[in-house]
């Protein structure tokens, strides 16, 4: 073999060494790609829906306060989860964190232990799936200023939570039928009204603020 083979031949043994995939280095990096759960939010998520979630307790706790004697008293927390659901768009699972968060919140000044996770958490799930859906089926009509979903959606979540909320204490609290729950209705209605707007507000801003 003379000498400009040999070289050749040590090239080409070389750049197979190169070329060589390592087992453990493919291993690892499936590792690290997968260390973060796929439902897991990311720090900018949860501090942003920790920020609204707290703005809505806070304002429960003293401008909804003042507004009950008008008969229309928006549920800020809710508002705040539809919020973050709407900037956010989460998958089902985050949603459904995000309306645990919530519940949590709401349940610190509720009587009935529990019901709030029971309201909030499908309510926030339902929420999730219509905002996957409005943003699939609607793009090209929610970067304009007069977009309705917000409102709509809002409106309807707010709806399930509080049609829930009446149905489970009526039957299961306070030992009624189930008709009973609809003296709940104007009040449920109305709420879901005042918190639709309060979303349908502040989305758009929001959302330029944040690049969302």
């Amino acid at each position: 073999m003379s000498y400009e083979q040999a070289h050749v031949l040590n090239d080409q043994n070389t750049q197979n060494t190169q070329n060589t995939v390592n087992p453990f280095d493919e291993i690892t990096s499936d590792v690290s790609q997968n260390a973060t759960p796929h439902h897991a939010l990311s720090i900018s998520s949860l501090i942003l829906t920790a920020v609204l979630l707290a703005a809505g307790c806070i304002l429960d706790l003293t401008v909804a306060k003042s507004l009950a004697i008008t008969g229309i008293q928006p549920e800020f927390v809710i508002a705040s989860f539809c919020l973050s659901i709407l900037l956010l768009k989460p998958n089902v699972v985050q949603g459904i964190i995000i309306g645990a968060l919530a519940a949590t919140l709401i349940q610190l000044n509720t009587s009935i232990p529990g019901l709030e996770y029971a309201c909030d958490i499908p309510a926030s799930a339902c929420m999730t799936l219509m905002t996957l859906a409005y943003t699939h089926m609607f793009g090209h009509v929610r970067d304009s200023k007069l977009d309705p979903f917000p409102f709509i959606l809002t409106f309807v979540t707010t709806l399930i939570s509080g049609g829930i909320f009446a149905t489970v204490a009526t039957l299961v609290f306070l030992h009624l039928e189930l008709g009973a729950a609809l003296v709940m209705a104007p009040i449920v209605v109305g709420t879901a009204f005042a918190n639709g707007l309060v979303v349908a507000l502040l989305y758009q801003p929001l959302k330029l603020v944040l690049h969302k």
